[in-house]
Formats: structure tokens, C-alpha cells, sequence
């Protein structure tokens, strides 16, 4: 074995895929997850050798420095989070959630380290603190002279970035900052209430589509004109990105953004999906509606620093990623959770 990791938000969507890329590099893993978002899930990795959920809330400080005692590293990845209408509909609960989760994270990793075995936290941050961004791409180092985030989410998501080097400047504590862009892959639902009863819904843009194509949407809504560009990432290349982060003795104190290098827009992504459900001789059929305030029309990473430093590039096609989503989506239609 190689050591043991302790991972916060665990069961959720991307902490699901950093487990399974844990345990498959040899680690003994300890995930904390208080189910809030998801239920109490069960992913592929339960029950594996090596792998210890615990069911408590990450922003208990006194509960993480009891479980880090005998961890070497901590993947800091509990939040609240979700897609563009979940950050517009919460944007006071987002704040403030995640800054306690951040602030206990710091805490009782500060006394982890000060015990000698934590060598070092990796911060899950984002790729919205680029949100104010107005020339691309965007390279580590750019959130720190644009505008800050508009958005709570975002906002919140500079914080953590902020904790983590106030954290290293106070208390030497060790730090490395990764920003996914966009992640996509299966698992990702979230409760919510329609009409007063009780439905799972897709949170992300990608599961939200298939959903909406295979119940026979016809046109097909998007949110504005679809030319808003984003990087699409499948969970697992994230998760290698994150892991290599942790791992790498050159990351230390240093922050990386983690994506695919293929730019699409939101039209393109409908249209690709349509034809995969519908087939290639029906022409898609795409409506506009209103955007939130705000949209962020482009997201676009710079991601030479992980390939040069960490070795990372996400390699997944995404064509074959929606493949697996539309057939996750279809199984889940079909079970009556969609």
C-alpha cells in the first residue's frame, strides 16, 4: 500500500471517481460523505478492500482531525454544489456551506500536520473562479488580477484558494489547488421537489439533456443561444488529474487547471446528443430560452502548467463519454429515478 488518503465528499460526484482512481492505485482510503445531496448512495468501490465511508458532516472539524490522524494526505472535496440553476437558486446557502466546510478542512488539518503525519491537502477548487474572465485561455494565476467571481459559487470557490495559501503563509501548512473544468460522467442526480413530491433530478447540463432527448423533447430547449463554450471532462480523467496533483512532489504549493483541451458549445453538445438518441437522419431541432443572469459565455482553460509539471491530459473522447451518460440516463429512465 501506498499510504492513506482521507477524501471529503466522497460519495458525491467527482469524490466518487478520486476514490475509485485511489483505490486502484494501491491507497487506503477513508471518504467522508453526509449523503445530503445524493441520499445514501452505494458506488462500485463499496465494499472494497481498503475503503472506509464514514457517514458524518465535513464540516466538523473535530471529526476530520480524528479521522486525518493517520492519513498522509487529504483530498479536500466536500461541497455544495450543482449546475447553473442550483448555483442561482442558493446562492447564501452555497456561501456559507462551503466556507464552513473550508475553514473545518483547514482546521483540522492544521492540527493533523502539527501531529507529523499529514504531509500535505489537495483543495478542490474550480474552474468558476474565471468567471469574470475576459480574454482566453485562462492560466493559473489569471483569478488573482481579473474581477473577482460574480457569482456566490464562484466567489466562495476563490476563497478556498485564498484559505489554502493563508493556511501555508500561517501554519506552513502544505497545499496543492486543483481546478476541474466541467466534469461529466454518471452518477450525478440530485433530490428535488416538484409540485410537493419528491423526484431525482439531473444537475449538470450534459445528464440534463440526455434526459430531455430521450423523454422526446421536441425542439430541444437550451438555456441562451448555445454559443457558450465550455471544456467537457470526463470524471475519471479528473480524477487521475487530482490524484497526480496529490501525488506529485513538484505540485506542492502550486494550483493547476484540470481539463480536456476540446472546446464545444452548448448547441454543439445538444446537437450531438440528439443525434445519438435520434439517430443521424433526424436534424436536430434546438430552441432558446431565456439564460440565467450572468452566463459565463466562456470558460476556456489553459492546460499546459499540468501537462508540463503533473504529466496530466484528459484523454477521454467525448463522444464516448456521452455514450455512457445517455445509457446511464436511459437505465435510470427506465427504473423510474428519472
Amino acid at each position: 500500500m501506498t499510504g492513506r488518503v482521507l477524501v471529503t465528499g466522497a460519495a458525491g460526484f467527482i469524490g466518487g471517481y478520486v476514490v475509485g482512481e485511489l483505490l486502484s492505485r494501491g491507497y487506503l482510503v477513508r471518504g467522508v460523505d453526509n449523503f445530503s445531496k445524493y441520499g445514501q448512495v452505494r458506488p462500485a468501490h463499496a465494499g472494497r478492500a481498503g475503503y472506509q465511508l464514514v457517514r458524518g458532516d465535513a464540516a466538523d472539524a473535530g471529526l476530520l482531525a480524528g479521522l486525518l490522524a493517520d492519513c498522509d494526505h487529504f483530498i479536500a472535496g466536500a461541497a455544495m454544489v450543482g449546475g447553473i440553476g442550483y448555483i442561482h437558486a442558493y446562492p447564501y446557502d452555497l456561501l456559507a456551506a462551503n466556507e464552513r466546510l473550508t475553514a473545518a478542512a483547514c482546521d483540522a488539518a492544521i492540527a493533523a500536520r502539527r501531529r507529523g503525519r499529514l504531509r500535505k491537502v489537495t483543495f478542490l477548487s474550480s474552474s468558476m473562479v474565471y468567471e469574470s474572465a475576459r480574454s482566453w485561455p485562462s492560466r493559473e494565476g489569471d483569478e488573482r488580477v481579473i474581477p473577482p467571481p460574480a457569482t456566490a459559487y464562484g466567489f466562495q470557490k476563490l476563497a478556498v484558494e485564498y484559505f489554502a495559501r493563508a493556511a501555508r503563509d500561517q501554519y506552513g501548512l502544505p497545499f496543492t489547488i486543483v481546478r476541474p473544468f466541467n466534469c461529466v460522467g454518471t452518477g450525478e442526480v440530485r433530490p428535488a421537489r416538484d409540485a410537493g413530491t419528491l423526484r431525482l433530478a439531473t444537475g449538470h447540463v450534459v445528464p440534463d439533456l440526455a434526459r430531455r432527448v430521450l423523454a422526446g423533447e421536441d425542439p430541444l430547449r437550451i438555456l441562451g443561444s448555445g454559443s457558450q463554450v465550455r471544456h467537457y471532462t470526463y470524471g475519471g480523467d479528473l480524477a487521475r488529474g487530482i490524484v497526480a496533483a496529490m501525488e506529485h512532489p513538484d505540485a506542492a504549493g502550486e494550483d493547476f487547471n484540470l481539463a480536456s483541451d476540446r472546446g464545444t458549445t452548448v448547441a454543439e453538445l445538444a446537437a450531438m446528443i440528439w443525434r445519438k438518441v435520434r439517430g443521424p437522419d433526424d436534424p436536430p431541432r434546438l430552441a432558446s430560452e431565456p439564460p440565467y443572469p450572468g452566463d459565463v459565455q466562456r470558460r476556456v482553460p489553459d492546460t499546459a502548467k499540468a501537462r508540463r509539471v503533473l504529466g496530466f491530459t484528459a484523454t477521454t473522447p467525448l463522444e464516448r463519454v456521452l455514450d455512457e451518460v445517455i445509457a446511464w440516463v436511459a437505465d435510470a429512465m427506465a427504473a423510474g429515478l428519472l
